[in-house]
């Protein structure tokens, strides 16, 4: 890897991290384009800077992180069915991590999904613009349910954002609050997932070298400014356009990715 290359994937980790198209099946597609060498640090380089775009989350709703201990409470019952199943199939995980395959065809399955899901919930409360604290009425049954539903995203190429936002619809929140609880989950998520990928790095006897470090250093800085273009932006669009923009997108590229593998060359594992 090389800084260009670390500071691409930093982008469209940036870009794609908010939007339900899934970042880490876009950084797996681009790390596989770019032929980004397949060693243990690229797939901790791609877990990693996504801790650069969730802190994004916290400069932009810090006052909602200062509310409240049920606030806490609440986004620890989301997270926990995550740590469970990411103990149990963390080298499942390792493995599908490598596949662009399995991205191109949860971009489709997922973008033929979101074409579906405005309809399916339309009759959800419309949001109150004057209630800025809306999400203070989803349960702890429900955060829950939402937590159950952040484990599919476990699959590359599924997003992660995309199915706890859906889950969030199916538990009767409207686009715009279940995005918002989407984004705060993916703060202790992605705290917790960056720290068992270093750990494990450790643990299998890898060092980061001083080059490694600055590429972790930069991907984080560069992922962190992006996402916090992306984020009000994208939460802007879905309130007033739903999902469609983005099934059409993921089925495309779900589609074009399988054409290219099967009749052009085949896509390289990373």
């Amino acid at each position: 890897m090389t800084s260009i290359e670390a500071i691409i994937l930093a982008i469209i980790e940036g870009i794609t991290e908010y939007l339900p198209i899934s970042s880490t099946g876009h950084m797996i597609i681009a790390s596989s384009l770019m032929k980004i060498a397949g060693d243990d640090f690229t797939k901790l380089f791609t877990i990693v800077i996504q801790l650069g775009a969730i802190l994004s989350v916290l400069v932009l709703y810090w006052k909602r992180f200062f509310q409240s201990l049920d606030f806490y409470f609440k986004l620890l019952v989301a997270f926990i069915p995550a740590v469970i199943l990411g103990l149990f199939l963390n080298d499942v995980i390792d493995e599908l991590l490598e596949s662009p395959l399995v991205v191109a065809i949860s971009l489709i399955l997922g973008g033929i999904i979101l074409l579906k899901v405005d309809d399916w919930f339309k009759s959800n409360e419309v949001y109150d613009e004057t209630n800025p604290d809306a999400h203070t009425k989803i349960s702890y049954l429900t955060a829950l349910k939402i937590g159950f539903f952040q484990c599919i995203a476990m699959i590359p190429g599924t997003s992660r954002s995309g199915s706890t936002i859906v889950g969030g619809m199916t538990q009767k929140l409207n686009r715009k609050t279940a995005a918002e609880f989407s984004f705060f989950l993916a703060v202790p998520t992605m705290f917790g997932a960056t720290s068992k990928k270093l750990y494990d790095y450790y643990q299998a006897g890898f060092e980061l070298s001083s080059d490694q470090i600055n590429y972790l250093i930069i991907g984080n800085v560069v992922a962190f400014i992006v996402a916090l273009l992306a984020i009000k932006s994208f939460i802007d669009y879905l309130s007033k356009r739903g999902f469609k923009i983005f099934g059409y997108y993921r089925i495309i590229l779900g589609m074009a990715l399988l054409l290219i593998h099967f009749f052009i060359y085949p896509l390289t594992t990373i």
